[in-house]
């Protein structure tokens, strides 16, 4: 018998007092014992480390001090953690259900050891807390857009500890797709695990992320982590991508965003996807 794996699970906030209770309430309530938590507070003046201080016994290390942004962050926390498999979540996010953990777990022992990433799916959701839809596929169905895109939810994977010893840790350089870039160096050339029939987090949208100025930011990064992996020319997908974002920012400016975003789900709905825009 494989014994249950630890899993340790990190959290970086910074002023995220609304939410971050909810959060922890996900984690400390598993049905699975075997983890760890893990948090790294950049410094909140929002009643953020008085929550720390009162949930102290959910929570096997914290930090509060400044940080240079959340890669930074999460550094810190591999550097703490003893985990064999390490998860990653938002001050936003939460656990979708209680039995999260010891689902997983059964599934983790089974991953052959070359195997280095694990995921399942995730739930999107308004700021109000209001299901948008799931997303995440099968790896064999989004292994060759990996190269291309972030074609998995990271707010869903479930790293071994020796990927960070084989490929170090996030680069601090980026500030939105470090960990796109730390998984590429691995999938490029390796292989993820899908865990079927599993929704891992919840996580909120917001109007910033789905803004497209946002959007270009995150293109231009990912283009860079596509370079310094050896993709020197950018691929049809990267740039039809651009290319849509260009769209919207033009409607964005045109029609302005409530009338934007109207449009884009009336043409989600006729390609047969739930609405988003509306909703975030």
């Amino acid at each position: 018998m494989t014994s249950p794996p630890l899993i340790t699970i990190i959290i970086a906030v910074f002023n995220g007092a609304k939410t971050l209770q909810q959060c922890i309430d996900s984690v400390a309530q598993q049905t699975y014992p075997n983890k760890e938590l893990i948090i790294l507070d950049g410094g909140s003046k929002d009643g953020t480390v008085d929550l720390l201080k009162a949930n102290q016994q959910a929570i096997s290390y914290w930090v509060t001090e400044p940080d240079n942004g959340i890669y930074n962050a999460w550094n810190k926390g591999v550097a703490q953690a003893k985990g064999e498999w390490i998860c990653f979540l938002g001050a936003d996010d939460f656990f979708w259900n209680l039995e999260v953990l010891e689902t997983l777990a059964k599934q983790l022992v089974l991953i052959p050891p070359y195997i280095r990433v694990a995921y399942g799916q995730i739930m999107l959701l308004t700021a109000d807390g209001v299901n948008i839809h799931a997303v995440g596929e099968p790896w064999d169905k989004v292994k060759k857009r990996f190269k291309h895109k972030m074609s998995i939810p990271h707010q869903g994977v479930m790293h071994r500890r020796n990927l960070f010893e084989l490929r170090g840790k996030f680069d601090e350089s980026y500030q939105i797709v470090g960990d796109y870039e730390l998984l590429l160096r691995e999938l490029k050339a390796g292989d993820a695990a899908f865990i079927s029939d599993i929704i891992v987090t919840g996580m909120r949208q917001g109007g910033i992320s789905s803004n497209p100025q946002q959007s270009l930011t995150i293109l231009r990064e990912v283009r860079r982590a596509q370079i310094t992996h050896g993709q020197n020319l950018p691929s049809r997908i990267w740039l039809m991508a651009v290319v849509r974002v260009y769209i919207r920012l033009l409607l964005w400016r045109v029609l302005g965003e409530k009338r934007t975003r109207k449009a884009l789900d009336v043409g989600r709905r006729i390609m047969g996807l739930p609405a988003y825009w509306t909703k975030t």
